[in-house]
């Protein structure tokens, strides 16, 4: 199966940020500061995914 780099640095995106979400509005309040966490966490996993290449195929 073939994930392109961009389908795979959303999804890690928005998963990052649902984490980064959840763990926030426990207290049911979201402040700025977590939402700035959100954000970067969400930059921060597409910029990983996105620089880390797919593992090249082997014969075996």
């Amino acid at each position: 199966m073939k994930i392109s780099s961009i389908a795979k640095s959303l999804v890690a995106g928005l998963a990052a940020g649902a984490t980064a979400a959840v763990t926030a509005v426990q207290d049911q309040v979201l402040t700025t500061g977590e939402g700035v966490t959100i954000v970067l966490a969400m930059l921060g996993a597409w910029g990983i995914t996105w620089a880390v290449p797919n593992r090249p195929k082997t014969d075996a």
